[in-house]
């Protein structure tokens, strides 16, 4: 339900004057801190970063770029970003973001459906993905390069009519700005209005070419206003660790919430090496992450104590049990259990109190040996984090929740600019994907073959299609109203896709994917999802893929994870020439067998139809653009095209 009350109105109306304002009110904040040559963080202020957004602004207006345009933006996270981001913005003009991990011809595909004439570019890498079929792009005259490019690029690109300018340049040309010019810029940001659009973000889909989503400046601004609701335990001055792709819609939306919220950034990379020791440097209170990155964290410290000695080792795994049994009970005492069948609370607080009480003293001693060492590497300061982008592993919600880490978990798309729930920071409940936000409107409705079947809302913790309908909503597909309609019905709800419920605390549940379910030869209704969000809990797998559709049982393409796999086979003494070798050892297959039916089985909840009854192991794993979109998600039409020969083995 949409609450008017919750909404914070003095932020403004547009992006450029949310950060104008918030200069205003904390010039000596930091809102950037970057890692320099010699290891260091360099913090920039708050009025450094608008003073460098007005000074590009006002290059990029000399060069022509104007309310309206669109202009490409190739590249990864970087302090340029953010400035080039805010410096269009302010202009009126949309950026069309990608990073650089996309292929040649997604970027050419991107810039050329979405009219770029002008593009910023990380580097002459980026550059030459798209002179390698520059005539796909007629229109791309200039390009910007944050790197410097190397001699024969630029000629490359001249050849092809598209001049190369180095971002350093534009950079000591707006330092020149005037106090005229500047108030220009200011006077244009007035001229922007809430439903202009703000990005052109191309979803990399699951399925067929991507789309471009429209996103407008009031879609963000709506996020911005409940922001606090939220995340509630942010305070002025927090810091967040960036290490998600900036140009994708989860980082970007919080991005803008974090100025809101007087907050800055840190940036890293999503290495865990690196990223433990920025954390360190920085000791920030925030960051975002997606699931496989939290799994690999908590697998690293796992590898870690492996190293160490009988007494460690003894009293890690301990303190660790001890931990997810006491949070097992205080969720129960403090009431923070979901409830899709109700009762009342009390009888959470009657069976869990006892336990409870006798678990407290183990569990502040294991603060005192364990839980803090390991709460340390990850700077001290934390607050709680959000994991998004996909779904998290309840084992390892459960670890961080023993060591005292507050995880949040979060669940949004694209095409609602994106965040639709986050749990909680001051009550976070686990089994959900936490409460709606209070500037959108969502709804449960039955549903056939991923179509709305009825309307009227369905009661909690009954399970159907998840309707989400407000301001957050994006004002269409570029170019493809058709696209548009097919998601977006005559009274402005939108059909996510997603399976899901409500609980009775007015929390979200995924289930599944409306599409993604499989049909059996019986007519038994499969969600893949849910099977391979069971079986990836185990430490060996990394990635699973349920297939089966039209045939008699369903079976599953394994990615293994292969540092623990290795470390199982050097530990049990298994004699092998090689990697690919080594999953054909019938211990490995064993492993895996005995993995997969001690997680699919009666007793986790799986009907017999839902047990994978063959699969096969991967020998390499999923990559970006190939089997995986920037989102992590699995592009299923493409991993069976890819895979045929695997895939038609598990069915012979």
């Amino acid at each position: 339900m949409i609450d008017e009350s919750a909404m914070d109105k003095s932020l403004g109306t547009t992006l450029p004057i949310l950060l104008r304002n918030k200069v205003a009110e904390i010039p000596n904040y930091t809102l950037q801190a970057v890692k320099n040559k010699s290891g260091v963080f360099v913090r920039y202020s708050y009025s450094q970063v608008y003073q460098h957004v007005i000074e590009l602004a006002s290059s990029l207006k000399k060069m022509g770029v104007k309310k309206g345009d669109h202009v490409g933006l190739i590249s990864d996270n970087r302090r340029e970003w953010l400035i080039t981001d805010y410096a269009l913005l302010s202009l009126g003009a949309a950026d069309v973001p990608r990073g650089c991990d996309s292929m040649g011809v997604e970027i050419r595909f991107i810039l050329g459906f979405a009219d770029c004439k002008i593009s910023f570019f990380e580097n002459a890498r980026q550059l030459q993905k798209v002179l390698e079929k520059v005539e796909e792009l007629p229109l791309l005259k200039t390009a910007i390069l944050y790197e410097h490019p190397d001699e024969k690029t630029v000629a490359q690109a001249k050849e092809a009519g598209i001049e190369v300018i180095n971002y350093s340049l534009l950079e000591s040309e707006g330092t020149a700005v005037t106090k005229e010019e500047w108030l220009d810029i200011e006077k244009g940001m007035e001229e922007i209005q809430p439903d202009d659009v703000a990005t052109i973000i191309f979803t990399s889909g699951t399925t067929g070419l991507p789309k471009g989503v429209q996103l407008t400046h009031d879609n963000y601004i709506a996020q911005c206003e409940v922001a606090h609701k939220v995340l509630g335990l942010m305070q002025p001055g927090d810091i967040w660790l960036t290490v998600l792709p900036i140009w994708h819609s989860f980082e970007r939306a919080f991005c803008y919430m974090v100025i809101g919220l007087r907050g800055g950034f840190a940036y890293s990379k999503p290495i865990a090496s690196v990223m433990l020791q920025d954390m360190a440097l920085v000791q920030p209170q925030w960051m975002n992450g997606v699931p496989r990155l939290w799994e690999a964290l908590a697998q690293g410290l796992f590898r870690e104590v492996k190293k160490q000695d009988a007494i460690h080792k003894s009293a890690f795994y301990n303190f660790v049990a001890i931990g997810k049994l006491y949070y097992k009970f205080k969720e129960r005492v403090c009431g923070l259990r979901c409830r899709y069948h109700w009762y009342p609370r009390f009888l959470d607080v009657i069976i869990g109190i006892i336990p409870f009480c006798l678990l407290w003293p183990f569990h502040r001693l294991g603060e005192m040996l364990v839980y803090k060492k390991i709460l340390a590497k990850f700077g001290g300061k934390f607050r709680a984090a959000i994991s998004g982008g996909g779904a998290l592993q309840p084992e390892t919600e459960a670890f961080y929740h023993a060591i005292g880490f507050k995880l949040l978990e979060g669940y949004g798309m694209t095409e609602t600019a994106p965040v639709i729930s986050v749990k909680n920071s001051k009550k976070p409940r686990s089994n959900n994907v936490g409460w709606v936000f209070p500037s959108l409107d969502v709804k449960v409705v039955a549903e056939k073959d991923g179509q709305v079947a009825d309307d009227a809302p369905l009661k909690p913790g009954k399970r159907g299609l998840i309707m989400v309908k407000g301001r957050q909503i994006m004002k269409g597909y570029y170019k493809r109203d058709d696209l548009t309609q097919a998601i977006i019905d005559k009274d402005g709800w939108l059909n996510t896709g997603d399976l899901g419920m409500i609980s009775y605390d007015e929390e979200l549940k995924i289930v599944g994917r409306a599409k993604d379910t499989i049909v059996l030869l019986g007519g038994e209704n499969i969600e893949p999802q849910v099977i391979e969000k069971a079986v990836n809990a185990s430490p060996y797998i990394e990635r699973t893929v349920v297939v089966g559709q039209d045939k008699k049982y369903v079976a599953a393409l394994i990615v293994p994870d292969q540092q623990n796999v290795l470390s199982y086979a050097e530990e049990n003494n298994i004699l092998y020439d090689n990697y690919e070798e080594l999953l054909e050892t019938n211990e490995i297959q064993n492993l895996f067998r005995t993995e997969i039916d001690a997680l699919d089985n009666a007793k986790t909840g799986f009907r017999t139809c839902e047990r994978i009854f063959k699969f096969v192991l991967l020998t390499k794993p999923f990559e970006i653009g190939m089997e995986i979109n920037a989102k992590q998600e699995l592009m299923r039409h493409k991993i069976v095209k890819l895979y045929k020969k695997e895939y038609n083995s598990l069915f012979e």
